[in-house]
């Protein structure tokens, strides 16, 4: 029993070993370019999915295209995928099955964080984009598409392969947190609920019960919230 023991802390101090934790209050932080720096999201479900919805926040002051959220399967490495280009007159795409749907959005990268969601839905083609809490126009994209089992999902980084095939150019460089995705398109309620009350968790992707490996230079960390500052030179005295 005592060799077991042994066996079985050492195993888990082996870095990139898959986690389980509520990041509830945390983030996951990625402080520079790289094409090694990843982190890996084990999913609840294996699929195939017939729809997908994904809401998460990130803090970035990237002026380049990067990543958001990339999932791959073995015969598709784009099979959903959000991508956003600042410098590229706001561009945000929404991938699905390899092909891109294109958004120029009216939001800029400023200083703040910034909350995203999206769903697809197969049988109605239908796409949702809501940055902010603000709905863009929606649109019918790759009806009939199914997405195929086993995904691969990664942040940080853009796969142009099955969990693999990294550019730098392309890589995440800030904060990401509260990531939940399901299996179906969300409704109106449902995403009024996730951006306001936070009260909705993800049957795929869970941020609350989250199953991770993270590879390369990231860590977690806890959120910072800002602090109105009350300068006390500027008040009248008696």
């Amino acid at each position: 029993m005592l060799e077991f023991l042994i066996i079985t802390v050492l195993f888990s101090e082996v870095p990139g070993y898959l986690t389980q934790e509520d990041m509830t209050g945390q983030v996951f932080l990625f402080p520079e370019e790289s094409d090694n720096s990843y982190v890996k999201l084990q999913p609840e479900k294996n699929g195939p999915f017939g729809g997908l919805s994904i809401c998460l926040r990130y803090y970035s002051l990237l002026t380049r295209e990067f990543s958001l959220f990339s999932l791959a399967t073995s015969s598709m490495d784009n099979d959903f995928l959000l991508f956003y280009c600042p410098q590229c007159d706001q561009h945000f795409e929404v991938s699905v099955g390899g092909r891109d749907l294109s958004y120029n959005l009216k939001e800029r990268n400023d200083a703040e964080w910034r909350s995203v969601c999206a769903s697809w839905d197969s049988s109605s083609g239908v796409v949702e984009l809501w940055i902010n809490g603000k709905p863009y126009p929606r649109k019918v994209f790759q009806k009939g598409h199914v997405i195929s089992k086993y995904p691969s999902i990664i942040i940080g980084q853009e796969q142009d392969g099955y969990g693999s095939n990294f550019n730098i150019n392309q890589s995440f460089v800030g904060e990401i947190s509260d990531i939940h995705v399901w299996d179906t398109a969300l409704t109106y309620q449902n995403i009024f609920d996730v951006l306001t009350y936070n009260n909705l968790t993800g049957n795929v992707i869970n941020w609350r019960s989250l199953k991770y490996k993270a590879e390369g230079d990231n860590s977690v960390l806890r959120c910072l919230k800002r602090i109105y500052h009350n300068p006390t030179c500027n008040r009248n005295t008696v």
